[in-house]
């Protein structure tokens, strides 16, 4: 993974769905098994709404430590925001009975966190970067729209780093507080869109 995303930063958003499904996905069906174990009315609804309680919580925790982290808040806030990301996404899928180690799922992600408008552009980009295998020319370009496109997901909060730093110095732990009351509204409509794709019924 390391040497791929160094020879090709502009596939850095499909190279870390593809590892994300690889490592999270089956935490993520283990979790699901656990807790239908402990819970055997559960139907999938409420094993999904378990697992969205679990991530929002986390998102929001997050975002509160990673507004404490200085000039180096919003790299700290973007990193936790993907891994909560994919944690829930691939959860909610193992809840609805798809399994959340199959590659069809870093598809899924990228086009859930709005990385990609649709399944078809987020798979042919998922090719494009499997079969990547000299470093890309223009490297500097490609880091520049890779991390544009990571950036996503808290670039509507980007702008507000300021304002919250200022809040800071006026009203102790008002940055943290914004940061985890932000991460929380973001998990819970990915969280929305997520369980409207795998809930039994769509295609």
């Amino acid at each position: 993974m390391g040497p791929q995303l160094r020879d090709h930063p502009g596939f850095a958003p499909e190279l870390l769905a593809l590892a994300a499904v690889d490592a999270l996905g089956p935490r993520a069906s283990a979790w699901v098994e656990q807790v239908r174990r402990a819970y055997p009315e559960a139907d999938a609804d409420g094993v999904a709404r378990l697992a969205t309680r679990r991530f929002v919580r986390i998102a929001g925790t997050g975002g509160a430590l990673a507004a404490g982290a200085g000039l180096f808040a919003p790299v700290a806030e973007l990193a936790t925001v993907l891994w909560t990301q994919a944690n829930l996404v691939l959860h909610l899928a193992a809840a609805y009975g798809r399994d959340p180690a199959h590659p069809d799922r870093a598809a899924e992600l990228l086009v859930l966190t709005s990385v990609h408008p649709d399944d078809g552009t987020a798979r042919a980009a998922l090719a494009a970067a499997r079969a990547a295998d000299a470093p890309a020319d223009g490297p500097w370009g490609r880091v520049a729209e890779a991390a544009w496109r990571l950036a996503t997901p808290v670039a509507a909060q980007a702008g507000g780093w300021l304002g919250l730093r200022l809040a800071a110095r006026l009203l102790p732990g008002a940055a943290a507080l914004a940061a985890a009351t932000g991460g929380t509204a973001t998990a819970e409509r990915l969280a929305a869109r997520a369980v409207a794709r795998y809930r039994p019924g769509r295609t």
